[in-house]
Order: structure tokens, then sequence, then C-alpha cells
């Protein structure tokens, strides 16, 4: 698909002409929200301290790269969480799943095994979580991805793989494996 993506209108050139993934792909393909809050961030983070604030605890030096966390660690110090943890460590180990998902499903950078902490600020308060448009997010990733992907030289790329291949499955059924079972919507039930 790479190959057939124009950076300049943001579509895949077909034989059959051009198309593209919408905001409506992404709700019925991932069932993401497509409206309500701008998922933004600053780039540049104070990783000790927003960890401390938001995890509680401060990752090892090993853990970071930049303003990434390794998702590694996010999985190695938070998926234990016992019968006996505090609120305050429940709601640390739903943050860091949360990360881990942006991360490693929904918006992947090239290296597919660290996420930006600019993401973790909007995970503050986990009942605001569902208020924020991560469909619009995982859409300008995915588009920003393939637009690098089409650069000379580049061999691998970020971006949501499971958005992109359902909606090739989904809209190109030259490409789509044979089931007997009919489309629901979303399909991430």
């Amino acid at each position: 698909m790479v190959e057939r993506w124009r950076p300049e209108t943001h579509t895949f050139h077909l034989p059959i002409g051009e198309c593209t993934i919408t905001l409506e792909d992404v709700y019925y393909i991932l069932g993401l929200n497509v409206s309500g809050l701008p998922v933004s961030g600053s780039n540049f983070v104070q990783v000790k301290q927003i960890c401390q604030d938001y995890l509680g605890v401060i990752p090892p030096d090993g853990a970071t790269k930049g303003n990434s966390i390794k998702l590694k660690w996010l999985k190695d110090t938070f998926d234990d969480v016992g019968e006996n943890a505090s609120e305050l460590e429940k709601q640390a180990s739903c943050r860091a799943y949360i990360l881990r998902m942006i991360g490693g499903l929904l918006m992947p950078d090239k290296s597919n095994n660290r996420v930006h902490l600019k993401y973790l600020s909007l995970l503050g308060d986990l009942n605001k979580v569902s208020q924020y448009s991560w469909g619009s997010a995982v859409l300008a990733t995915l588009y920003r991805e393939l637009c690098l992907a089409t650069k000379p030289g580049v061999i691998s790329m970020g971006g949501c793989p499971l958005l992109l291949q359902n909606w090739a499955w989904y809209r190109l059924s030259c490409v789509a494996p044979e089931s007997p079972k009919p489309w629901i919507f979303p399909l991430a039930q």
C-alpha cells in the first residue's frame, strides 16, 4: 500500500482511482472516538516529573530515551497489580496499560518499543480519557507515517497497522481474505 500512497494528496492512487482512509473508517474499524477533545501535548516533557505524577514511580535511566518510555518497562512494572493494590496503584497500572496500547498498537513509532510521554498527561483523569478524539490522532499518525515511508531508503514505518490492513481488506475486496462471516461494526469488538 505504501508504494501507492501520495503524500501531496494523502490518498492511495490505484488503477481504479484514488481512495483514502477516513475518520469514518477509523470509527467503524477501531471503534475509537473521532470527535471530542484534541489529542495534543508538548513534545518536551519532564520525564521524571510526569512519571512520578501519573505513574507514581520514576523509571530507571535505561527505561527512557528522550521523551519516550519503553513499552517493556511499562509491562514489567505495572502488569502485575495485586489484589491489595491501592486505588492510586490501580490507576497507575491503568494509565500504563493505555500507554502501551497507544505506543504498541494505535500510534506506534518505527521502533515499536517506546511511547512518547506526551500522552501520559492526557491520562491524568481516567474519567476524561474517552472524551478525547483518539481516532483523529490515530489517523493523523498513520498519514504522517505513510508520508515518511514514501521517502527513498525508508524500510519500515510506524502508524496503526491494524487500521491500514483492515481498511484495505474492507475497502479493497481484491486484497481481502475470504470470510464466511458478514462484517460487524465496529470491527474491534
